[in-house]
């Protein structure tokens, strides 16, 4: 990725899942001041949400975390790239990934597969600097960092960013998601943070085997995740102890991060947003 792409994500993003974000909701994270806002949940490969997103605001970037390599034709995903760039150019990053095997029927090997999604886009005119991975272990970072822009992981704590870094190497972009809870009370933060986080991705076999390559063990994996885990993945506590936390991801070698704000029922997440963009490190 350019530096001038780079410069355009900002250092801090938000992350949420395509079917809950608005047009007003991406007006308000650009207002705020956040660089990008990542499109979760495998949004469709046809982008038509990116599109409108793109509309409804004048200098956010839009990423895609991520297009599911298994729902969407490579072919098609160019093609929807090369319209969204056309009309909005250099304000999108596209989002590639194999998702996970508990949710396909069509899952074969995730790498080889990937690799050649990868190959099909690049090919079809989607450039490097314009694509991301999904990457947690070693393997898909350096497919990352060979074939692509860089790395996008999700669901990891700042250690991760700091070896992903070395594995990565100084050029490529690390983009890694953050959980955040603005709470002060432990247990409070801990009702809202487990769920999400229990269901489904501590079920899910890529998770759990990248956990454990962090030293957890499936006593903290089990039955929810320990208070350990949970802390260690979403972060808790004012907005300064959040942006602090948030921090050591750029401290550990991240270029740009990823804030997914979790709140109990009833809570504006554009406010908690607020609260936490006058906290953040400038």
């Amino acid at each position: 990725m350019t530096d001038s792409a780079r410069d355009r994500l900002g250092r801090f993003g938000v992350w949420r899942r395509g079917p809950d974000v608005s047009p007003d909701f991406a007006a308000g994270v650009e207002r705020l001041g956040y660089g990008a806002l990542w499109l979760g949940g495998s949004p469709a490969g046809d982008l038509a949400l990116v599109d409108t997103l793109l509309d409804a605001t004048t200098s956010l970037t839009l990423a895609t975390g991520i297009v599911n390599m298994w729902n969407s034709d490579a072919h098609d995903v160019a093609r929807s790239f090369a319209r969204v760039e056309s009309r909005h150019p250099g304000r999108f990053l596209l989002g590639v990934g194999a998702g996970h095997r508990e949710v396909t029927d069509r899952y074969a090997s995730p790498y080889e597969t990937l690799e050649a999604y990868v190959a099909t886009l690049r090919a079809d005119g989607v450039p490097a600097a314009s694509l991301v991975l999904a990457a947690l272990g070693p393997k898909m970072l350096r497919l990352a960092a060979e074939r692509t822009a860089g790395a996008h992981p999700y669901l990891v704590p700042p250690e991760h960013t700091r070896r992903a870094r070395e594995i990565l190497g100084a050029g490529p972009l690390l983009a890694p998601e953050q959980k955040v809870v603005l709470e002060a009370d432990p247990e409070r933060a801990r009702v809202v943070a487990r769920p999400p986080v229990a269901t489904p991705y501590l079920g899910m076999t890529n998770y759990r085997n990248n956990l454990r390559r962090l030293g957890w063990t499936d006593r903290d994996l089990d039955d929810g995740g320990s208070d350990a885990l949970i802390d260690a993945l979403v972060a808790h506590g004012s907005a300064g102890r959040v942006a602090a936390r948030l921090a050591e991801h750029l401290d550990a070698g991240a270029d740009h991060v990823a804030v997914q704000v979790l709140s109990a029922e009833g809570q504006d997440p554009l406010q908690s947003l607020a609260t936490l963009a006058a906290a953040l490190p400038h």
